[in-house]
């Protein structure tokens, strides 16, 4: 006789699995005869695609042992796992989903700043030189944007200085060009005139002496420009010379063609030494000496001062001409600079003077300061270290 309580079904089966009371399994099953007297278990029946959870305990009774057996349906049991295993997938793929889109904008917000930088570096080998990044936080892309800029500051100006050196060199070679075609002009125009006239004494001494001097500006042309190539490549072996002699030396060489000119030359010296190569040093004095001259009208005033100074001794000359303009201070020490052009070559000015100046100052380790007033007049003061009392 089958019993059942709420779907479940029983009964009472001998060591050999034949039922006593009961149902007969929904299939075949050898739990109890694995079990023996004192063990209890289950196990997972199928039939016809349904499945039963069935489970065996031993009675030991005076007539034997019998096993009590129930079951039942377990394919909610199973339809469940099913489910769960489908809501599990569909979790796990919604998570996936959710960490690829969260490594995705986690990814874009990492490397914004790393497409800026790409940007700006694709913009800078375009020519744009000036561009730069934004810098924000401490952390290694902040610490490479900020080396980003630093190295675009510096490319932009190693950049400007090679392009002020360029232009710097061609206008040096312009005006090197200009500069030899005139003396080269007038000595091939006089030397045609005197070989097509040469029964007129005048006019070939005339002739001659044109490219005689012409000759002698072409001279001092190649001569400083020498100069400027030399002093680029070799250091000055210095020696220590009293400055009031060597200064009065100077005045001497000048003194008289000054005193033709009208021009009233004074000089002042303090006692003391410099350490100077004379023969250059001698030069950067004459040129100061005599662009003084030149800037200054009849009665003028040059004055050349020896002054000692706590670090050395310092040449300043000084004139009451008629000065230099403020914008053409900074590039009166270029080769070939000239501040009235028209004016230094009729005097025999090629607009090297200065620039050999600078150099030779330089290489004395020293500085070339200027100071004019358009009307008042020109201060040049040419400081050198290492002087000290005689």
């Amino acid at each position: 006789m089958p019993c059942c309580a709420g779907g479940l079904r029983f009964r009472l089966a001998d060591s050999r699995g034949q039922p006593l009371v009961g149902s007969h399994l929904p299939g075949e099953s050898a739990l109890s005869q694995s079990l023996g007297e004192d063990r209890q278990g289950w196990e997972v029946l199928q039939n016809n695609g349904r499945y039963y959870l069935h489970a065996s305990s031993p009675l030991v009774l005076d007539g034997g042992v019998v096993y009590l057996e129930n079951w039942r349906g377990a394919g909610d049991l199973f339809t469940a796992r099913e489910e769960q295993y489908h809501v599990f997938f569909y979790l796990l793929m919604g998570l996936i989903l959710v960490s690829a889109l969260a490594a995705l904008a986690v990814s874009a917000w990492l490397s914004r700043p790393l497409g800026r930088l790409s940007a700006a570096a694709r913009q800078m080998a375009g020519g744009e030189l000036s561009q730069r990044v934004e810098v924000s936080g401490d952390d290694e892309i902040g610490r490479l944007s900020r080396d980003f800029n630093q190295m675009a500051d510096q490319l932009e100006r190693q950049v400007g200085e090679l392009t002020d050196t360029a232009r710097r060199q061609r206008d040096f070679l312009q005006s090197f060009a200009h500069e030899t075609k005139t003396p080269l002009t007038s000595i091939i125009g006089y030397a045609e005139l005197v070989l097509s006239r040469p029964d007129q004494p005048e006019l070939v001494q005339e002739s001659a002496a044109c490219i005689f001097r012409e000759g002698r500006r072409l001279e001092g042309l190649s001569r400083k420009l020498m100069d400027l190539i030399i002093l680029e490549k070799e250091a000055l072996p210095l020696r220590r010379v009293e400055m009031p002699a060597f200064l009065e030396r100077m005045a001497g060489v000048l003194r008289p063609r000054l005193e033709q000119e009208g021009i009233r030359f004074e000089i002042r010296t303090d006692p003391g030494t410099a350490e100077i190569e004379p023969d250059l040093m001698e030069s950067v004095c004459l040129n100061l000496l005599d662009n003084a001259r030149k800037a200054v009208p009849k009665e003028g005033v040059i004055c050349m001062e020896g002054i000692r100074t706590a670090g050395g001794y310092c040449i300043r000359v000084s004139d009451n001409g008629r000065g230099i303009p403020r914008e053409d201070l900074a590039r009166i020490t270029e080769p070939f600079y000239m501040v009235d052009k028209s004016r230094s070559r009729t005097q025999g000015g090629a607009g090297l003077g200065l620039a050999v100046c600078q150099r030779i100052v330089t290489l004395h380790g020293g500085t070339l300061e200027f100071e004019s007033e358009l009307g008042r007049g020109t201060r040049v003061s040419v400081c050198l270290k290492g002087g000290g009392d005689v």
